[in-house]
């Protein structure tokens, strides 16, 4: 799996940024350590969240299988739930054409859930996923992305990036539950979050709104959520007040966003980053971190006018 034509950067590294390395200070004696101490731990404990991808393939090569889903009992009742529909219904779940209804309709009746597996983060194959490169990383990012890296998904809620996972179809925003009534969101519940938070008390959010849904529905006071946001400034409205720019919206483009969004976990693990700040020097794809958009909830990042005029 190798990035696509335009990412000339060399996986974990990207070309004129200036990553910073922040291992945490040694803290002052007594409660000054306690403090730092506490910070350090946090830091360490940062997830990213990312959407999977409708795509997905099968690599049994590349990498080993690391584990299986933590919420594997619940994929196992979507499973035995779709099984009960016949293939109408299903295409209606799925809001897809004839020929994929049918090619999913008969992986369902052979699937298991045990055997067959790729690791989470080969398995899907979406734009995000090819801009990430996970197949050509360097040393020392796997080990990052296994500790730091979650992927949300309508089937399995959850993985890890070793995560074993077999090829599916179901999108968090499906309208049916094996409960009878409302959606997959309904479904999941806080089970997704409650997950996440187990872990860690910082969350740096790479996932489309369908995904991110799942954690913000039940955000807690304490839990840092950090959302990137990548996109393109519009030239009107340039007055400026308070040193602040008023009135100039950035405009995110999904494909340009997701690419960002891999290139942005990338960037994460080839540099080791541990605090959710040092985020701001990521460069790729054109991008620059605008403080004047920003705020201690949002990182924005706005692609460079000479780069979007050359694409």
């Amino acid at each position: 799996m190798t990035p696509l034509t335009g990412s000339t950067d060399r996986p974990g590294r990207l070309a004129g940024c200036n990553p910073r390395r922040h291992s945490g200070r040694k803290g002052r004696a007594g409660k000054a350590i306690s403090r730092e101490g506490r910070r350090r731990n946090r830091i360490r404990d940062m997830r990213f969240i990312i959407s999977p991808a409708k795509k997905m393939i099968v690599d049994r090569d590349t990498m080993e299988v690391g584990g299986k889903p933590v919420l594997l009992g619940k994929a196992e009742v979507l499973l035995e739930w779709m099984r009960g529909m016949d293939e109408g219904e299903l295409k209606g779940l799925w809001r897809c054409n004839d020929k994929i209804a049918a090619l999913n309709y008969e992986r369902i009746r052979s699937m298991d859930l045990e055997k067959g597996l790729t690791p989470a983060l080969l398995a899907y194959e979406g734009i995000q996923y090819q801009y990430m490169a996970p197949g050509v990383f360097e040393d020392g990012a796997w080990a990052y992305v296994q500790e730091h890296l979650r992927i949300l998904s309508g089937f399995y809620g959850i993985l890890r990036p070793l995560d074993g996972v077999v090829p599916y179809r179901l999108e968090m925003q499906a309208k049916g539950n094996p409960g009878g009534e409302g959606n997959l969101y309904d479904f999941w519940g806080d089970a997704i979050y409650k997950e996440l938070v187990s872990e860690t008390d910082c969350i740096v959010n790479l996932a489309s709104k369908e995904y991110s849904r799942c954690v913000e529905d039940w955000l807690e006071e304490g839990v840092e959520y950090i959302t990137c946001v990548f996109g393109e400034e519009k030239e009107e409205g340039t007055a400026e007040k308070d040193g602040k720019k008023k009135g100039i919206p950035v405009v995110q483009k999904g494909t340009q966003a997701k690419m960002a969004r891999g290139e942005m976990v990338r960037f994460a693990a080839g540099n080791n980053i541990r605090d959710w700040r040092s985020l701001k020097d990521f460069c790729g794809l054109g991008y620059t971190y605008r403080e004047e958009y920003s705020s201690e909830k949002q990182l924005v990042f706005v692609k460079n006018k000479e780069i979007r005029e050359m694409e």
